[in-house]
């Protein structure tokens, strides 16, 4: 079916030849000489694909006509083709929403290219995605099968999350399930990758040991840090590389990237050792030791994430930074998110200012809980998109912008990501062992061994041992466990929720990026 375009130029007979090539190209042109014919035209065939307007027409003018349709027809695009060049009447007409501006004279070739990306751009850009994945597939499986090292590793996530949020632009279901199997597939090398080598990780007797959680803020943050330059760290829970990628385009609206690094998180993916880790600068085992009476186990009464402000007031100290002025903020509700925003001002005193933001956690496991979320965030596309509606429209957001024009560095990072789960595993425990979907430790644990990491000695992998045959299991990729008991019923209420703790990509290599104010 043709696409019908309006033309509204009252020298619209000088057009005759532009109007031809345009037909020829397989557009329907219906010319008219004055806004108020287009106007009516369109009250009686709302169905245009495209408007050319011009903006210097005697009676009704262009910025009049463009009024109008957008008023009555907000949704049908507009470019403006005209000889006006005055800047006021450009941003008049740009603030009016106008898709593309166009100055004469103009060839035949230039309103094409302006019809094209408006009106094809989306098919253009999917099937060229589609072409130029076709391209990659091969490099990228061959790079997974060629054992990459940790910096290879980050690189191929990163190139798998470039693809991942490109093929969500292609039209090509084929295509995506192509791409789907090629990320579980590097899960699984991945799964393999870390299995093989984390306790070496852990007692560093690896040259190429990776940044870990708890050697994050030292080697990675703390060099950033100077006295009298205010460094606000944001921490936002469970943020996966491909969310900070959706959210990257607003937050460089007012910030400009440094520097985008990703960093290891330790073993569970999950917040209490994570993220305990990062502010202590200390492995699980370490924290149980040093903090007797703050460190809770899994399976031990108490919060398991109370103390981290002490946990970095200490590291500071550790680490001789005692005298730099520093506050720690936790954000768990939108009222705290606002009480952050009112006095983020007050803030630029600190030479360092953490902000740990939970939303993302919150977003996750409210997903699994309520069946509005699970419509809302049904997969990796979906739950982009709900983090970037949530940014947008954050204190958080809101405070950042607030500082924007002050000298300060910005650092956002998280501790560990999530994954979407969808293949059930049966394990079996005593009373005492966890209940986390993605990893477990308990005493008497039986599991399927292909669908885990099995580390029998905690100790070797930096972890606690509350008693003495306990052992820790870690789901693999896309893996989630279950117990027997009510297996179908927990299994179809848990499948395709985003949990962490695991092994998997996802929830493994997550992003540090330092920025500064533009």
């Amino acid at each position: 079916m043709q696409a019908e375009i309006l033309w509204v130029d009252d020298e619209i007979e000088s057009l005759k030849s532009q109007i031809l090539f345009l037909k020829n190209k397989g557009y329907e042109i219906i010319p008219f000489t004055n806004g108020y014919d287009a106007l009516e035209h369109l009250k009686a065939n709302p169905a245009a694909d495209l408007v050319l307007l011009d903006e210097s027409m005697p009676g009704m003018t262009g910025l009049e006509t463009l009024a109008q349709i957008k008023e009555t027809y907000p949704t049908v695009p507009v470019v403006m083709v005209t000889k006006n060049e005055a800047e006021n009447i450009m941003e008049e007409a740009i603030g009016s929403q106008i898709t593309d501006y166009l100055i004469k004279p103009v060839n035949p070739n230039q309103v094409l290219l302006s019809i094209k990306k408006i009106l094809d751009g989306k098919r253009l850009v999917s099937e060229k995605t589609t072409l130029e994945y076709q391209k990659d597939f091969r490099n990228l499986f061959m790079a997974l099968n060629n054992n990459p090292s940790v910096e290879e590793w980050k690189e191929l996530y990163k190139k798998l999350v470039y693809w991942e949020v490109e093929m969500a632009k292609s039209d090509s279901p084929e295509m995506q399930e192509v791409f789907n199997t090629q990320k579980q597939e590097a899960n699984t090398e991945f799964f393999k990758f870390v299995s093989r080598y984390y306790t070496d990780w852990i007692q560093e007797k690896k040259s190429d040991t990776p940044i870990m959680s708890h050697t994050l803020f030292e080697k990675r943050i703390a060099p950033q840090i100077k006295k009298g330059k205010p460094t606000f760290m944001v921490l936002i829970d469970n943020l996966r590389y491909d969310q900070w990628k959706s959210i990257e385009p607003i937050i460089t609206q007012f910030f400009r990237v440094q520097e985008e690094e990703m960093f290891y998180s330790i073993l569970p993916t999950s917040t209490q050792y994570s993220r305990n880790a990062i502010f202590s600068g200390l492995l699980p085992v370490e924290i149980e030791k040093t903090y007797p009476l703050e460190w809770k186990n899994d399976d031990e009464q108490g919060g398991k994430n109370l103390y981290e402000k002490q946990f970095l007031g200490d590291h500071l100290r550790h680490l001789k930074m005692g005298n730099i002025k520093w506050d720690y903020l936790k954000i768990t509700n939108n009222e705290d998110g606002k009480n952050m925003e009112d006095n983020i001002h007050n803030y630029l005193r600190n030479d360092l200012t953490v902000i740990v933001y939970n939303f993302v956690d919150m977003l996750s496991h409210a997903r699994t809980e309520m069946e509005v979320l699970k419509e809302l965030a049904g997969d990796e596309v979906s739950y982009r998109s709900l983090t970037v509606s949530w940014f947008e429209h954050s204190p958080l957001y809101r405070a950042l912008k607030k500082i924007a024009d002050k000298d300060i560095q910005l650092i956002i990072t998280t501790d560990h990501g999530t994954m979407r789960v969808k293949t059930p595993s049966k394990c079996v425990g005593d009373k005492t062992t966890t209940t986390n979907l993605r990893y477990k430790h308990g005493r008497n644990i039986q599991y399927e061994e292909k669908d885990v990491f099995a580390i029998t000695n905690p100790h070797e992998a930096g972890l606690p041992q509350p008693n003495v045959n306990s052992k820790y299991i870690f789901a693999k990729g896309d893996v989630f466990l279950c117990y027997p008991n009510n297996y179908n019923h927990y299994v179809n209420y848990y499948r395709n929720t985003f949990q962490h703790g695991g092994v998997s990509l996802e929830e493994v290599i997550v992003p540090l990026i330092r920025l500064t104010s533009k």
